[in-house]
């Protein structure tokens, strides 16, 4: 047989493979957080959010609004060497973002099923 045949039979069992596999992974919702930042920022992101009077303080005077905070709690970074992780009960995380133009850090209070932001720092 020659190569470009069984190239062909390759290429077409390949590629049924793949229009099956997407078929079967279309209706869930299967990602990959494999990485220290996605397992932390999905986490918090399961967990109920409350926000601090220092953080309230904040929102009411239109510094910040909770949507910019949702954008950086969901794809920002968190910076471990910054962060408190050591604690037994909840541990602290900083999450750092460049949202327009300016550098967000917020740090997170991560209990067992309260995420509570604590303090937020607009550079």
């Amino acid at each position: 047989m020659k190569f470009i045949h069984r190239l062909g039979y390759y290429l077409g069992g390949f590629s049924v493979g793949l229009v099956l596999l997407a078929f079967f992974l279309s209706g869930k919702r299967a990602s990959c957080d494999y990485g220290p930042d996605a397992r932390v920022l999905k986490n918090i992101g399961l967990k109920q959010l409350q926000y601090s009077d220092n953080v309230k303080d904040m929102m009411n005077s239109s510094l910040i609004d909770s949507t910019t905070i949702a954008l950086v709690m969901k794809r920002g970074d968190v910076n471990f060497s910054e962060s408190n992780t050591k604690l037994e009960t909840c541990k602290l995380y900083v999450i750092e973002k460049n949202v327009e133009e300016k550098d967000i850090a917020i740090t997170i209070e991560n209990c067992e099923e309260i995420a509570t932001v604590k303090k937020i720092s607009i550079n």
